[in-house]
């Protein structure tokens, strides 16, 4: 599925009618999409256990695994989070789709 422009890849065939992810895009290229679409319903300035963070990202996506989501938005420059895993916070600038494409791709 094609984007505004025809040319650049959306993630639109892996939400449903309320938004959620329905899969974890195979392609690291989607996947990076898809941690952006994720990022930007956490919401800034606020903290949240570990718990807390689960239960969020298990409102926008259908298929059960928030743990890798967690992960992979704190891999990926997304989420900041105290040493032992206690709180997490996203970050104050959130890297591009263009940036985490040139370090990942």
């Amino acid at each position: 599925m094609k984007g505004i422009n025809n040319m650049e890849p959306t993630i639109d065939r892996f939400l449903n009618a309320q938004g959620q992810l329905t899969a974890y895009p195979a392609k690291r290229k989607m996947q990076l999409r898809a941690l952006c679409y994720l990022a930007q319903r956490v919401e800034q300035g606020c903290v949240y256990s570990e718990k807390e963070l689960n239960e969020l990202l298990c409102k926008w996506h259908t298929f059960g695994d928030p743990a890798t989501l967690r992960r992979d938005l704190y891999d990926h420059g997304m989420l900041e989070r105290e040493r032992d895993g206690s709180a997490y916070r996203r970050k104050e600038k959130l890297p591009t789709l263009e940036e985490l494409e040139a370090k990942y791709l």
